[in-house]
């Protein structure tokens, strides 16, 4: 890619950071694909992510990572600095934002589009500040009214991922009488909330918050049935990347699948959540996602292929 040197590691540069050239235009999210499933590239700013224990917890490490996943084609860069693994200790708007703003600021000024994952207002009004296009919250049924309120002044398209509690107790949360229809009727219900505030509904993405206060089970169910969280009418995002579910079922001598080995399970889900004609996936890796993209877009297209020819065979006779 001719708008950036390349990433430390990756090429000639030798200085801890990167030397970024001057992009040609703003990356957006109009401009983001829609022949396929927008794949967004997951970068934890912590020190105790569950799913790459604290690679990329300094600035210079996330950066480079976060150019990485750019050069490797992902379409959003998704920023935290807060880890929301369940039993984390929260941490305050302040040290995410030390951790985070800087990161944001330069992905930005290389030409990637950057969302923010973050749970409070005050970090996202300025991630945005610092060239953020877009805010990923997992709040869900906790989202703050300041929350709703900075969406609905800056019109930012905004990822309402639905989940019950908090990190310390989502999975104490786990009763439905049927995950499937709860999980859409309590995201409509969040929806509203926005709509209500003045949010456009064309900026609101649903995301059904696999992992997060649901069991293994439960989001077998939901990840088979993401017809009904598409049925809503907004853009669905889904996030199945390196999660404990996948871990479980990819168990080997009674011992589940450590984090970083559950990216080809991942990339199957990438595959058969396009299929079911959603707007995203959140994923560590990329590439692998980004072609599971490719052919679940491939395989909708020869369906309808096969479909419009049938209807125009038979309007013929």
């Amino acid at each position: 890619m001719d708008s950036l040197a390349a990433a430390p590691g990756t090429g000639p540069a030798t200085s801890p950071l990167p030397v970024l050239r001057a992009r040609k235009s703003l990356a957006t999210f109009a401009a983001l694909p829609t022949d396929r499933a927008v794949v967004m590239g997951i970068l934890n700013c912590t020190p105790d992510s569950f799913s790459d224990g604290g690679d990329y917890d300094s600035t210079e490490t996330a950066i480079a990572h976060g150019l990485r996943m750019f050069y490797g084609g992902a379409d959003i860069i998704d920023v935290g600095g807060e880890s929301t693994r369940p039993g984390a200790v929260e941490v305050s708007a302040a040290q995410e934002q030390e951790r985070i703003l800087h990161v944001i600021g330069t992905l930005a000024k290389a030409g990637a589009l950057v969302s923010v994952d973050t749970r409070h207002a005050s970090t996202a009004a300025l991630a945005l500040d610092a060239g953020a296009g877009m805010i990923n919250d997992i709040s869900g049924t906790n989202v703050h009214e300041d929350m709703i309120a900075l969406i609905a002044e800056r019109q930012v398209p905004y990822v309402l991922m639905h989940s019950r509690g908090d990190s310390r107790h989502m999975d104490s949360l786990t009763q439905y009488t049927d995950v499937v229809q709860d999980v859409v009727a309590e995201l409509g219900e969040i929806r509203e909330r926005f709509y209500a505030a003045g949010v456009k509904a064309e900026n609101l993405i649903l995301d059904p918050g696999i992992g997060f206060s649901k069991n293994a089970e439960q989001n077998w169910e939901l990840l088979a049935n993401l017809d009904r969280v598409t049925a809503l009418g907004n853009k669905v995002l889904v996030g199945t990347s390196r999660k404990r579910f996948l871990g479980s079922l990819l168990t080997s001598a009674g011992k589940a699948a450590a984090p970083k080995e559950r990216d080809d399970a991942t990339s199957a889900t990438t595959a058969l959540a396009g299929t079911q004609g959603i707007w995203g996936v959140r994923v560590h890796d990329v590439g692998a996602s980004l072609d599971a993209a490719k052919v679940a877009a491939r395989l909708l297209q020869g369906k309808k292929r096969r479909e419009e020819r049938l209807a125009a065979a038979g309007a013929a006779q």
